[in-house]
C-alpha cells in the first residue's frame, strides 16, 4: 500500500508571501520521507467541510506546476479536477503540459463537480446533475483523443472541436493516467469502469461497497475490474487521539478491503513534523502490506 498526500487547506501557511516556500518544503519533504503521489484539490473557494470559504484557496494547477519544480518524483495531481471548470481541450493541454514538463509524473484526476455556488459565484461553466456526467464523459473522450495522437474533429453534444492536435504528446506512455473521482456508485463509477486506470471514494464504512459496485459497472462494460486501481481519500492524522497506531489500523482496514493506495490530508499542516512521522512509522509498515 502506499500514502499520497492530500493539499485541501492552506490556512496554516502564513501570509501570501509564505505559502510558496512553506508549500516547497511541505512537497520536498513528502516526497524525501516516501508519499507516492502529492493532490491537490480543484477549488477556488474553500469549501465548508474544511473551513469558511473566505480562507486562503490557490488554483490546482498553478499550484501543481509550482510544486513540479520543487520536486523531481513525486506524482502530481488533482483530486479532483471539476469537470466543467475547464474547457476539454484546454484541460487535455494543462495535463500533457504537465506531464511534459514533469517527466511524466502527472494524473489526470476528474470528476463531476458540485460546488455551484463556487461556480457561479466566479461565473464558470456549471451545468444540472445529468448534464455534469454527460460533460464528464465527454471530456475525458477528447482527452483520450488528444493524447491519441489523432487531430480529427469532435462533434459531441456538448463540446465541439474542430481539432484535437496535441503537440507534444505526453512524455507517459501510453498517456496520463486518468483518475475518476466521486461517491456516485452507478453514474460515476461507470464511467471509471469505462475509462480510468483508479478510482477514488471515501474511504468511510461504505468503501468495500464502492468495490463491489466497481466490479458491476466493469461487468457492465466488459472490462477486467483488475484493470483499475482501488484509491481511497481518508485523513492522515497521526496528531489524534489514536495516534499513528490507531491510523495504521485504518489504513489496513482499507488495505483488507482491496484498496491499494489511500489519499489524505494531514490537519493543520503548517510544518513538516506530522509527515516526517508519517514517513518514520507509517509508510514503512504499509510499504509491506
Amino acid at each position: 500500500m502506499r500514502l499520497a498526500l492530500h493539499l485541501n487547506d492552506y490556512s496554516h501557511l502564513g501570509e501570501p508571501g509564505d505559502m510558496g516556500p512553506a508549500l516547497a518544503r511541505i512537497a520536498r519533504t513528502a516526497e524525501d520521507v516516501g508519499f507516492a503521489r502529492l493532490s491537490v484539490t480543484d477549488h477556488l473557494w474553500q469549501i465548508s467541510q474544511i473551513g469558511e470559504e473566505e480562507e486562503p484557496m490557490l488554483e490546482a494547477y498553478t499550484t501543481l506546476a509550482f510544486l513540479a519544480g520543487h520536486t523531481s518524483t513525486i506524482e502530481l495531481q488533482t483530486l479532483v479536477t471539476a469537470g466543467t471548470y475547464r474547457a476539454p481541450g484546454l484541460l487535455g493541454k494543462i495535463v500533457t503540459t504537465l506531464d511534459v514538463l514533469t517527466g511524466g509524473r502527472a494524473w489526470l484526476g476528474i470528476g463531476t463537480g458540485w460546488n455551484e455556488q463556487e461556480a457561479t459565484g466566479l461565473g464558470l461553466p456549471f451545468d444540472g446533475h445529468d448534464g455534469r456526467y454527460e460533460r464528464l464523459e465527454e471530456t475525458l473522450l477528447i482527452c483520450l483523443q488528444m493524447w491519441s495522437g489523432s487531430a480529427e474533429p469532435v462533434m459531441g453534444e456538448h463540446y465541439q472541436l474542430g481539432s484535437t492536435l496535441n503537440a507534444p504528446q505526453p512524455v507517459s506512455s501510453p498517456r496520463p493516467r486518468i483518475l475518476v473521482g466521486g461517491g456516485g456508485e452507478l453514474r460515476t463509477l461507470k464511467l471509471a469502469a469505462k475509462y480510468a486506470d483508479a478510482m477514488n471514494v471515501w474511504g468511510g464504512q461504505d468503501a468495500g461497497q464502492k468495490i463491489s459496485r466497481l466490479r458491476e459497472r466493469c461487468e457492465d462494460v466488459g472490462r477486467d475490474h483488475e484493470e483499475i486501481e482501488r484509491t481511497a481519500l481518508y485523513p492522515l492524522d497521526v496528531e489524534g487521539p489514536q495516534g499513528a497506531d490507531g491510523l495504521l489500523r485504518e489504513l489496513r482496514r482499507l488495505h483488507d478491503l482491496g484498496f491499494t493506495t489511500v489519499y489524505g490530508a494531514v490537519p493543520d499542516l503548517g510544518s513538516e513534523a506530522q509527515l516526517e512521522i508519517l514517513g518514520s512509522k507509517v509508510i514503512p509498515e504499509i510499504g509491506t502490506w
